[in-house]
């Protein structure tokens, strides 16, 4: 297929079904950020694949699919206001889990810079809240 006939069809979304999918908040704080990071490094682990937040927000239909097609939601998110949960609970998704930043011990404020003892101390608890 052509690059032309491609950019015909419309856009397309990189997303696919997975069997746990990871749905973060990545909002405009430290805890959002650190839900986002959370969501990165357990998809590298292989815990499960982070999937698009704000598409499901935006009723995106490629994305709306591959949520219909994942066996396990789990939402992180940063702080109490649980936007991600809510995201996905207004389109219809049952989550499974729900991580909250907060709930772990960040306190919301500060840095949008991530320092690496903080994530490798979030990550700990992020991996025992998934256990549980």
């Amino acid at each position: 297929m052509t690059e032309e006939l491609k950019m015909a069809e419309g856009p397309t979304c990189a997303c696919e079904a997975a069997i746990i999918g990871l749905y973060a908040c990545s909002g405009g704080s430290n805890v959002g950020q650190m839900a986002n990071r959370a969501a990165v490094e357990l998809t590298k682990q292989g815990r499960g694949k982070i999937m698009c937040t704000v598409g499901i927000g935006g009723n995106v239909s490629g994305i709306i699919k591959s949520a219909e097609g994942t066996d396990e939601i789990i939402a992180i998110d940063g702080c109490p206001l649980l936007c991600a949960r809510k995201s996905l609970e207004r389109a219809g998704f049952t989550v499974g889990k729900n991580i909250v930043i907060t709930e772990l011990g960040m306190k919301k404020g500060g840095s949008l810079d991530l320092e690496e003892n903080d994530v490798k101390e979030m990550m700990t608890k992020v991996e025992a809240a998934l256990s549980n």
